[in-house]
């Protein structure tokens, strides 16, 4: 089953223009005119078909992968609140993961907050592509489901407050 890689990344909200989505991996050139390229990954866990995190690697056309890092979903809290709320264990193979099987209409990573992540990810850009992360990035939310707000209580005109 299709782990929507394409729709993942559109919600990590990256800031880079010349990017593609092949299969299930993001390439983009974070700067334009360098050889240095960035490769995102979903990593697997020991469970078939499960997912616990993404790799982040800067990829050179000739010298090939010059480093690379390890984010998990647990570390980033990308899935706790969803993990909380269906009493989700730790250590158990459904605990800060997703898997390619779901619900027929979702994402298999439905739930997930990826703010932690694309922090991350910008830490991580930030040292090997300067400057790449622009101000024109697309605003991220906290989460997938936008949060209401309770309004305070109006006060009665011409009331008065102690």
């Amino acid at each position: 089953m299709s782990l929507q890689a394409p729709e993942f990344f559109t919600e990590l909200c990256l800031p880079f223009h010349d990017h593609a989505v092949v299969g299930n991996t993001y390439f983009a050139a974070p700067v334009p005119g360098t050889p240095l390229r960035l490769r995102i990954d979903f990593t697997r866990t020991i469970h078939a078909d499960t997912y616990g995190g993404l790799r982040v690697a800067v990829v050179h056309p000739e010298r090939g992968e010059i480093d690379a890092v390890a984010l998990s979903f647990v570390d980033y809290g990308t899935f706790h609140r969803r993990d909380e709320a269906t009493n989700t264990r730790p250590n158990t193979k459904q605990y800060g993961t997703f898997g390619t099987y779901h619900c027929p209409g979702r994402p298999p990573w439905d739930g997930a907050v990826t703010t932690g992540l694309r922090d991350a990810i910008e830490q991580y850009t930030a040292v090997w592509f300067p400057g790449a992360w622009t101000d024109s990035a697309p605003k991220r939310q906290a989460g997938r489901t936008p949060r209401s707000t309770p309004a305070p209580p109006a006060a009665l005109a011409g009331a008065r407050t102690r």
